[in-house]
């Protein structure tokens, strides 16, 4: 049977984690390892896993940010298998079950991904397609990734990370599978940046320029946009 590793990295999670790792642990296949990786946190997340240290492994580091949590993570697991699962998502009881069913139908693909819900917001996604990955992202991060073909995160890249990694996988001709459910959970919790924090698609598309200014969020969203398109030579 194939090993899976899941890797949780957490910077001041300790208000979701323990709800991440409760869903971790009732999946109807269960994962062979999980890595927590705590990035520094300077609240109570080392207490709030105290009743799970027997049931995971810690990686703990200063607070260098996630990109090299999960790069961290990635080396002290062995899984063939891995999931880079957010300390504020919580997992289907299936969602391992359905990626491993799906990889293992479809050996041509490197990683199987699914729609979930964000706070209980729905957010679907699409087939794997090269023309639309290369437009935008529709892949979350928490997806099953083959071992072999994880290139590893740019920890240069301060956001887009998730598209990062998946235009360098395509880029090496690696391509992913989508599962058509929901099968996890964004937890939202006040105060966060995340997903409600994104304004509508048609606010970025707004010439701003020729309205002489440009809102902040605007400002940052075409300037890491930038970052990934001289990157991948996407324009």
């Amino acid at each position: 049977m194939s090993s899976v590793s899941i890797i949780i990295p957490s910077y001041q999670h300790a208000a979701t984690i323990a709800r991440c790792l409760d869903s971790v642990l009732k999946q109807t296949r269960q994962a062979d390892e999980i890595i927590v990786v705590n990035d520094g946190s300077t609240d109570n997340t080392l207490e709030i896993l105290k009743p799970y240290m027997d049931k995971i492994v810690l990686v703990s580091q200063d607070n260098l940010g996630g990109q090299k949590a999960r790069n961290n993570g990635f080396f002290a697991s062995a899984g063939e298998f891995v999931v880079f699962c957010d300390a504020d998502v919580v997992m289907r009881p299936d969602m391992l079950e359905k990626l491993l069913a799906v990889l293992d139908e479809h050996p041509e693909a490197s990683y199987a991904y699914s729609g979930f819900k964000f706070g209980w917001k729905s957010f679907s996604s699409f087939p794997f397609d090269v023309g639309r990955i290369k437009k935008l992202n529709f892949v979350h991060t928490t997806a099953l990734i083959r071992r072999v073909d994880f290139p590893g995160f740019d920890s240069e890249i301060k956001r887009f990370q998730d598209w990062d990694l998946w235009l360098t996988m395509m880029n090496e001709g690696h391509i992913g599978f989508f599962v058509d459910e929901e099968l996890f959970q964004v937890i939202e919790v006040s105060g966060r940046r995340g997903i409600s924090k994104w304004r509508p698609k048609i606010f970025y598309r707004i010439p701003w320029k020729y309205f002489g200014w440009m809102p902040k969020s605007v400002k940052k969203y075409e300037e890491a946009k930038e970052v990934i398109n001289k990157k991948h030579n996407l324009e």
